[in-house]
């Protein structure tokens, strides 16, 4: 049945947002700081709404890019159930990581909001990781996987750093 097709992707998804997402830009923020507001970075109480908008933004991204995953890749983030099909539609047409750039716009987002320098150098130390892993684990995995158009994709879309316009497929 069709339906039945997307159960594991869509529970695979959940359970990896909550493991994966869910303690990194979660929890760790939370042992670190508490969630508790100390005085505004450089006493620039904009940053603030600069944090609180990353948080927005991210929270907004990862449901995004997670759903896309598991309902038009019918697969999950999870290296062990990747998806069938390359995603290539959503926020994937303006940048080739958003739900990276996601899970780090959550931390950052309460560094400036808390006021925490601690998660703002927590919050570079994972884009740092994640950068690593981009490069040596997922860019080869994904180009082995999908070949040509993954390449097509690569050239057009760039890693961290989105388009001003959506980039559109010519297959």
């Amino acid at each position: 049945m069709p339906g039945n097709s997307r159960i594991a992707p869509i529970t695979g998804s959940v359970i990896f947002l909550f493991v994966a997402p869910g303690v990194v830009a979660g929890l760790i923020p939370y042992w670190i700081s508490g969630w508790q507001v100390g005085p505004a970075l450089a006493g620039i109480e904009p940053l603030r709404w600069l944090g609180g908008s990353l948080l927005l933004l991210g929270a907004v991204l990862l449901v995004e890019t997670f759903a896309r995953f598991a309902l038009q890749g019918r697969g999950t983030p999870a290296p062990v159930y990747p998806t069938e099909t390359l995603v290539v539609t959503g926020s994937y047409r303006f940048v080739r990581n958003p739900m990276y750039v996601a899970v780090v716009s959550l931390i950052l987002g309460q560094g400036l909001l808390f006021g925490n320098l601690a998660v703002l150098a927590y919050g570079a130390a994972i884009w740092l990781i994640v950068h690593l892993f981009v490069i040596s684990y997922e860019e080869p995995t994904l180009a082995r996987s999908f070949g040509a158009r993954y390449e097509r994709y690569k050239a057009n879309v760039r890693r961290w750093i989105p388009r001003l316009t959506p980039w559109t497929p010519k297959e």
